[in-house]
Parts: structure tokens; sequence; C-alpha cells
């Protein structure tokens, strides 16, 4: 304000320019002249002059104000626009399921944006590690943010077909804890818990062993794959391995309850339109992605032939998350 009067030379056109009033531009000066203990400017009835201190007070101001102005002129310029870095937090096995041409899209069509990928199965902190959006499975333990989920259904149990031949596969859920698993880190009695929610919508809990422990969901993938045991694991990365035949579900009837896969960020206030259009495009093309040859969406299941010389098998819609695909 101070240096909006001195430009002018004139309270009333200060005034107008700041569309203040008058009199609440004349009181401010005044207070800055008592908190700096100086006189700035000399006041007549028709003239308004600049003191020794004034000048100079003036001349430290002027560059710092112009460029506070500037950069709010910036602002709102490139607000019109999507840009920015905008970092994603998901899982190791993001780009597994989430395709590079969709990213390649998405740069072209917003050439002011850069994209960085902090990829961890581990659970990041969005504020401590400056996240603008991470991708996550489960129960979200933060209520304080927002999530829009992707699907409401998380995944199922998974064998190689070498694995299945030399141990047979299990027929209930009590049959698992007799099998070779291939586990994320137990709890303090070695057993690793599989909480399965079967057709009737009732869960269960199941304790099951392993040898091979990852707290990589990819890895679990690979070493399920190479037949080390069964795995529980996201559809999301499994579908892939089901339709070429390298996994076949096991027990296809249950499912991974309580799961389910959201993108989710710190508030819906003052988003970035970088943020906000990288979510848009994320949700729109996992919604769209095709398992097992049709859409997440659909209303049909889809048919996968897992194995040669064996019968197609038809999953339930919702053992690869196809349920209540929408927005939240």
């Amino acid at each position: 304000m101070f240096v909006e009067v001195a430009g002018c030379g004139s309270f009333a056109e200060a005034s107008r320019r700041l569309r203040v009033p008058s009199a609440t531009v004349s009181r401010r000066i005044q207070q800055l002249e008592v908190q700096l203990g100086t006189r700035l400017m000399q006041r007549s009835t028709r003239k308004l002059t600049l003191t020794g201190a004034g000048l100079a007070f003036k001349e430290r101001c002027s560059p710092a104000v112009l460029e506070l102005m500037g950069a709010g002129l910036r602002q709102v310029t490139e607000s019109q626009e999507p840009s920015g870095v905008v970092r994603v937090a998901a899982p190791a096995s993001f780009f597994k399921f989430f395709k590079m041409e969709w990213v390649n899209a998405f740069l072209d069509e917003h050439p002011l944006v850069k994209l960085e990928f902090v990829l961890s199965d581990r659970v990041a902190d969005l504020i401590d590690e400056r996240i603008d959006i991470a991708f996550r499975g489960g129960p979200l333990a933060d209520s304080s943010y927002v999530a829009r989920k992707i699907f409401a259904n998380y995944g199922g149990l998974f064998a190689s077909p070498s694995y299945l031949a030399r141990h047979g596969e299990p027929n209930t859920l009590r049959e698992l804890p007799e099998h070779h698993c291939v586990i994320t880190p137990p709890d303090a009695g070695n057993f690793a818990t599989w909480r399965l929610e079967g057709p009737d919508g009732d869960e269960e809990d199941v304790k099951v062993k392993g040898r091979f422990i990852s707290n990589s969901q990819d890895v679990l993938r690979q070493a399920a794959c190479a037949g080390l045991g069964i795995a529980a694991l996201p559809s999301i990365i499994a579908v892939g391995d089901v339709e070429s035949g390298n996994l076949i579900p096991v027990l296809p009837r249950y499912k991974r309850a309580g799961r389910g896969l959201s993108v989710i960020y710190t508030s819906r206030q003052q988003l970035p339109q970088a943020v906000s259009a990288f979510i848009d495009m994320a949700v729109k093309k996992l919604g769209q992605q095709e398992w097992g040859g049709t859409t997440s969406c659909s209303s049909e299941a889809p048919k996968i032939q897992v194995g040669a010389g064996r019968a197609p098998i038809v999953l339930p819609r919702t053992q690869y998350g196809l349920r209540d695909c929408v927005k939240i």
C-alpha cells in the first residue's frame, strides 16, 4: 500500500487503484510510520511528498513488491493450465497394470506437467514425503485423507499349474494351512493371516505358513508363478498371469475381504489442476481396463482359459474387482 501511494503521489489515486477507502489508506500509512518510528511522507491539503526515510524505504520495498505482484500474476496465469510436478506414490508393481502409454498421452496433453513416481510397497506419508497422490489397497488408516475408490474388491488366491500338479488343489479353506504359501512377513506366531470372504458374504480368517516371504506383492506373484506355493494377490496384478496360464485361481469362490484399490490425496481444497487432471485420468483408465476380455465394470463374468487341456473357468465378477466400479 505504501509503494502504491508513493508511486501515485496521492492518497485519493492510490485509494482508487487499490479499491480501498481513502481513509483506510491514510490510516494504514500512519500505522506503518508508527511501527517504523519515523515519518515517511509529508502531507498537505494539495501535496504529498516523501521524506528522506520514505525515499529510502520505497527503494528497498519497491523491487520486492513488484516481484510479489509478478509472482501472483504468474500463479494466476499458470493456474489456468495444469502445470508443475505431481508426486505419485504407488506399489512397486504399479506399472504391471498402469500402462506407460497412458502416462505418455497424459504428458503430451499437459506439456507443463512433470510426473514423479515413488514406487514402494510400504505406506507413504503424504505430508512428510510431499506426496500429491497415492494408490493404496485395503482400508485407509488415515480417515483425514480424501479417497476415490477405483475397485471395491482387491484379489484372491492363485497358484501355478506346476504347484497344483505336485501338491493338489485345496477344496476348502481348512485345507489351506496344509499347503505351501508365499506370504508377506508373518506375525509373532510365524503365521500370515488371510481374511477371505465367501460367496455368502461371510468373512473368515485363515492362518497360513510359508517358506518364501516378501513384502513385495510383485515378488510374491513371481514366486507363485515359479511354483513356490499359493499366493494371496491383488487381482489387478495377477490377471495377466491367469490369462497366460501361469497362474490358476485357487478356491475362486473366495476373495480377499476388506480390501480395495483407491487413489488418495490430502484435501479437496485448492487441489492443483495438474493433480486433479492426473487423478481423473487414472480413475478413468483403470475403470476402463479390460480384465480377461471384458471391461472392469462389465456385467459379464470373464471367461479365462487356464492351462492346456483344462476347461475354461468362469470367474465371479467380484473376484476381479468388477463390483462397484464407481467414483466416490
